[in-house]
């Protein structure tokens, strides 16, 4: 399953994601925002990280304003590699070497079309299982020695 998330500022983009996912058959579950009245996108990345750190969602999609705020607090939390993406490239390159387990995209910079593409390359991209890149993720987990 998929958990969705967004802010007033990802909420119309979020909608097209949701048609696009249904049409796919692609399971997921809404944590809102539900509407365009303002909210603090904080409240739904938590959501949707909590989702999949308790493995009830395997990938979150995340959508702000930007998709910077939301993508910043979801990578507050230990094993979720959150990836603000606005191209297909960029998409495919984080599920293949970085194993991102969340798609944060910007409701206000990019089209439904494109946003739609890159859902699909990330939900369809799998992790290389490189050991270099394996090494890297375990690295970003690991304690901080600075």
């Amino acid at each position: 399953m998929i958990a969705l998330g967004c802010d007033h500022g990802g909420f119309e983009l979020m909608q097209e994601v949701k048609k696009h996912l249904d049409e796919q058959k692609i399971a997921y579950k809404d944590f809102g925002t539900y509407d365009t009245k303002s909210t603090d996108y904080p409240v739904y990345a938590k959501k949707v990280v909590k989702s999949i750190l308790s493995g009830e969602s395997e990938k979150g999609i995340l959508i702000c304003g930007t998709g910077i705020g939301i993508s910043i607090t979801a990578n507050r939390y230990k094993g979720i590699r959150a990836a603000l993406c606005s191209d297909c490239f960029s998409a495919a390159a984080t599920r293949e070497h970085n194993d991102a387990n969340i798609l944060a995209m910007g409701g206000r910079v990019l089209g439904a079309g494109l946003a739609c593409r890159i859902v699909d390359t990330f939900l369809n991209t799998p992790f290389s299982e490189g050991e270099r890149h394996k090494r890297r993720i375990a690295m970003i987990d690991a304690p901080d020695e600075a």
